[in-house]
């Protein structure tokens, strides 16, 4: 599912036009996105959560040429 096919879904069960139904989702995810930029963990009962995990650097390669880059 993309997003314009859960736009179009939550549309639908909630009842409201698809625009509304978009500006509202994109301004969840606007406030995900500015929470996690700010170091905070978003958590969401009987969804899922999100935080910003570092991870150290990894060398990957090519693979038309096995070169590193």
């Amino acid at each position: 599912m993309n997003k314009k096919e859960l736009v179009a879904r939550a549309a639908g069960k909630a009842g409201t036009t698809e625009k509304l139904t978009a500006k509202v989702l994109n301004a969840v995810f606007e406030s995900i996105t500015e929470a996690l930029e700010a170091g905070d963990h978003v958590q969401l009962i009987g969804f899922g959560s999100f935080k910003v995990k570092e991870r150290a650097a990894r060398l990957g390669r090519n693979p038309s040429n096995g070169e590193q880059i």
